[in-house]
């Protein structure tokens, strides 16, 4: 990848956020010119700033990985903000990238777009099976947008982009606060402070079969590079995940092993359990990446990442 990246000029909004910061790490260590813009100079909520921005820093490839997103409250109590802020500044940022003349756009999207209705294993061509599910549709909605925003560009103005579906991330550098945390991050955030206070036990919601997929960041910031460099069909959007589903209860069972808690769980049966099963189908993606498949295996990413939470702890509390 050092041949194709040196001396790229490579534009990654959000590039200080949880994914980004990987993503730009990735980029220059392969010799990537890479540019971050900051809300403070250029708020990519508004056209002209979006388009100042890519003019005054030109470059051969914007990946936009810029988003306002989090767990459950935040889809709760500020539905407005996230639909209007992800919808405007995707839609911005590909207006400016055809007014820029940019080569290439990565957008990042999200499992959230899928149905919410369908279980299993989700494969791309499900994408426009049915509407998002409620509790995300104000986000889902938004980053699906951006791949019927990628084709009607490549089809009138030939602007080449490609669509990045990601399942659910963590590891070093998210957040833990909990209106912002998704279910790795709120987990491991309860168990250390279960552990620092000696509580007894720790309540978990549902009955822990569920079965999601979880993918360690650094890996997906590999595959976003990878995808940028050998990815080319703007009308298909490309799933990145591992493919492996893990229940909830085998994810607090390792998060409890790694942490030595020695209290006791109790799961609240009360609470509701979601979808039975939600796992990409990265047959494409393997595919398209030469055999690619993450590294990192969910117990070793989850070491990493209790020890970077327990080092980082009030940082990570307060991050967003």
């Amino acid at each position: 990848m050092q041949g194709f990246w040196s001396g790229k000029r490579v534009t990654v909004t959000g590039g200080a956020g949880f994914l980004g910061q990987h993503v730009v790490r990735r980029l220059r260590s392969y010799g990537a010119e890479v540019y971050v813009p900051r809300k403070r100079d250029y708020d990519l909520t508004t056209l002209d700033a979006a388009l100042r921005c890519l003019l005054e820093h030109p470059c051969d490839m914007l990946i936009h990985a810029a988003a306002y997103y989090g767990g459950i409250g935040i889809n709760v109590h500020e539905p407005g903000r996230l639909y209007y802020q992800n919808l405007v500044m995707g839609a911005n940022l590909m207006e400016a990238a055809r007014l820029a003349k940019v080569a290439k756009v990565v957008n990042i999207g999200t499992a959230c777009s899928y149905p919410g209705y369908l279980e299993g294993h989700l494969r791309e061509e499900d994408l426009w099976a049915g509407p998002c599910h409620a509790s995300v549709v104000n986000y889902g909605l938004t980053k699906k947008m951006l791949a019927v925003q990628g084709l009607a560009y490549k089809k009138q103005y030939g602007l080449d982009s490609i669509h990045l579906i990601l399942t659910n991330l963590y590891g070093p550098g998210d957040s833990y606060n909990p209106e912002r945390s998704h279910v790795v991050a709120a987990l491991i955030r309860k168990w250390v402070e279960a552990e620092l206070a000696r509580a007894p036990s720790i309540e978990v919601w549902g009955t822990g079969k569920p079965i999601r997929e979880f993918l360690y960041v650094e890996d997906c910031a590999d595959a976003i590079v990878l995808a940028a460099e050998r990815y080319q069909d703007t009308a298909m959007p490309l799933n990145i995940g591992t493919g492996k589903g893990t229940s909830i209860r085998e994810l607090v069972e390792t998060i409890n092993d790694l942490t030595g808690y020695a209290g006791t769980i109790t799961w609240n049966t009360d609470k509701p359990d979601g979808a039975a099963m939600k796992v990409l189908d990265v047959s494409r993606m393997k595919a398209a990446l030469d055999g690619w498949t993450p590294p990192t295996d969910l117990r070793q990413g989850l070491a990493k990442t209790i020890a970077w939470y327990r080092a980082h702890k009030a940082e990570a509390d307060a991050k967003w």
